[in-house]
């Protein structure tokens, strides 16, 4: 978050960035208050305006870090090149691995997109679709490629994505698997999902009800 004149520093910062997160992944935005955040700190309630003018920004800036952090990092992890398998991969093993090593960050980005204001949720809604973007750029290339069988790239994106989100609710460290094991059991199931059989192929007719009686009817 932006430092504004006069605070007392960039540690004093990160502290309240800490207990800030910590506030809102237990109480939620509605409940957490800034005497608490700043109880939590050791500094008194008017210094925290050294560093945002109001809770809403407090959370907003939170949040907006947190998805500039998770864009940089993806842009590192990605590969420039290789087939839609091996960039499907990298993505997926990034995106696990984020999300399980920054649960209060991800909860909150998520939980709490409700409680920013309609500016302030329209700037994180489009960083969103940016990242969500970038795995539909891979799931298309896939698809031109004939390695995934998808009828709806955005749709398909929308489904790992909610899929391996949902890590940060459930996850927990020496928990029954590993993380290397969390890992590779999601990027079993979404290869499995885009190389599956696609919507734009017609399932058979179902059988009419008739002849489900007859075919289970008993011989005597």
């Amino acid at each position: 978050m932006a430092r504004i004149a006069g605070s007392s520093g960039p540690k004093t910062e990160e502290a309240i960035r800490r207990a800030g997160l910590q506030l809102l992944y237990t109480h939620g935005y509605a409940a957490m208050s800034l005497r608490q955040l700043a109880g939590a700190v050791g500094i008194q309630q008017g210094s925290l305006y050294n560093y945002f003018r109001n809770k809403q920004e407090f959370l907003f800036e939170l949040i907006r870090s947190h998805m500039r952090d998770l864009h940089a990092a993806l842009d590192a992890a990605l590969l420039p090149e290789g087939n839609g398998v091996a960039r499907l991969t990298r993505f997926v093993e990034f995106h696990v691995a984020y999300h399980i090593e920054r649960p209060q960050e991800v909860f909150i980005c998520y939980s709490e997109l409700r409680s920013l204001e309609p500016e302030n949720f329209s700037a994180i809604v489009a960083m969103r679709r940016d990242y969500e973007d970038k795995l539909i750029e891979i799931l298309e290339f896939g698809r031109a490629t004939g390695e995934f069988r998808l009828a709806d790239t955005r749709m398909a994106a929308y489904a790992i994505l909610a899929m391996l989100s949902g890590i940060c609710t459930w996850y927990r460290p020496g928990g029954r698997l590993s993380k290397d094991e969390v890992r590779e059991t999601f990027l079993g199931m979404v290869l499995s999902l885009v190389s599956g059989v696609g919507m734009e192929e017609s399932l058979p007719e179902p059988p009419r009800l008739a002849e489900v009686s007859r075919s289970g009817a008993r011989r005597r």
